[in-house]
């Protein structure tokens, strides 16, 4: 069967599937969950490598998806992870995985050889005690050594995930961007966004694309890469030449104050088979159901189709209208 486009309301082509394979995490940051309490979902509710591979290959093979991002939680902390990367991997598509980097080191040679080829790696701050502070653990030197351990396997791109909270981390936006010219390595700065388990999201906390390009500048010589597509991130280049191993980038995704709605061609698995067409959908369809009672791949087709026919033009960030998800960002998926 020819693989057929899927398409939304809006003219969008799903082209991007993120997969969360577990809600569980080695960290407990301030933006993501609570510090204590938090319930785990009972393994009996988590989808299997068997059933993940299932719904991957209908994506890629229905739906001609090209790209599959696995997060969580901390993906790695999911046991025998290569095993499931090798398994999508022989899907042909583009693997990805988002790690906060504390165990990478363990598993980094072992997922290259499994077939994953690109990381995102989470780092807020580069100072210790602020770390421990976001992060709830003392694990910077961890993820410092996941980091160079991604570069040794020989992941490219490695790509450095920084939320930017004001009067937090904001005064670290030039020196994260020092370390990623240092390490060769491409930052990308994040907007917080109102999935803190807390619920203390305000918009003031947020320091926008602009004001980040504006610090960033006063450093360091820039230009625009043209537009970003389907991409969440806008980049930049730096024109000085002072980037390990050349033409180095760095990137801002302003999910606050320039949405990519417009342009977004993902939908996401949670861990528990929940079907979701945007990060702040409130809606879910229920994946797991289908295929733990005997659904065929048709009747999986067809609640995808239905559920992606309601996928909405935008999340509505900062008007009267918007719904904060249920669920915290470790549940849903980063």
């Amino acid at each position: 069967m020819a693989a057929q486009d899927l398409v939304d309301p809006f003219g969008r082509t799903i082209r991007d599937l993120r997969i969360s394979v577990t809600d569980r995490c080695n960290f407990r940051c301030t933006y993501c969950m609570p510090e204590e309490g938090m319930q785990w979902m009972p393994r009996s509710e988590i989808l299997t490598f068997e059933e993940i591979e299932r719904v991957a290959r209908l994506f890629v093979e229905r739906f001609g998806v090209d790209g599959i991002r696995l997060t969580g939680g901390e993906p790695t902390v999911r046991a025998h992870l290569p095993v499931l990367v090798a398994k999508l991997a022989r899907l042909g598509v583009d693997m990805a995985l988002t790690t906060n980097g504390a165990t990478f080191r363990n598993l980094a040679h072992e997922l290259r050889e499994a077939g994953l080829r690109r990381v995102n790696i989470s780092l807020d701050t580069l100072d210790r005690a602020k770390f421990e502070q976001m992060t709830r653990r003392d694990e910077l030197p961890a993820v410092l050594d996941g980091i160079d351990a991604a570069i040794e396997a020989g992941f490219d791109p490695v790509k450095i995930n920084a939320v930017v909270q004001r009067g937090v981390n904001d005064d670290e936006i030039v020196p994260l961007a020092r370390f990623g010219r240092e390490r060769g390595v491409e930052i990308r700065f994040i907007e917080f966004m109102p999935l803190d388990a807390a619920g203390n999201w305000l918009h003031d906390d947020v320091v926008g694309q602009d004001e980040i390009v504006a610090r960033l500048a006063a450093e360091f010589p820039l230009e625009p890469v043209p537009a970003r597509g389907a991409a969440p991130a806008d980049r930049w280049r730096y024109t000085d030449g002072g980037f390990v191993g050349g033409g180095g980038m760095v990137g801002v995704i302003p999910t606050v104050t320039k949405p990519f709605c417009g342009d977004c061609d993902r939908v996401r698995l949670t861990a528990d088979g929940q079907f979701r067409t945007c990060l702040f959908e409130t809606r879910e369809f229920d994946v797991r159901e289908v295929l733990r009672t005997g659904g065929s791949d048709d009747d999986l087709a067809a609640l995808i189709q239905r559920a992606v026919g309601t996928k909405w033009a935008g999340h509505q960030i900062g008007q009267v209208t918007f719904v904060k998800p249920r669920r915290t960002m470790s549940q849903i998926g980063g």
